[in-house]
């Protein structure tokens, strides 16, 4: 699943890789900026990815990456 964070103030987005489903990363952010808490997301190699739910501009939820295995028909 590719995701985008916004992040306030900031011009570069925080753009990375999770194998988390789009329900989950959509709980775990709502449930932050609900709470105003921190939105912990964990990327497909392990690393946290923390940030502030009062900082965040947007999410972009995006769908899973599907790699083309094998050799095509003609």
């Amino acid at each position: 699943m590719d995701i985008e964070l916004g992040i306030r103030d900031v011009a570069r987005t925080v753009t990375f890789s999770t194998e988390q489903s789009a329900d989950e990363v959509g709980q775990v952010i709502a449930a932050a900026v609900a709470n105003d808490r921190t939105i912990d997301l964990v990327d497909d190699k392990g690393r946290h990815i923390i940030v502030p739910a009062g900082s965040l501009g947007y999410a972009i939820v995006g769908s899973e990456t599907k790699h083309a295995v094998g050799f095509g028909a003609l």
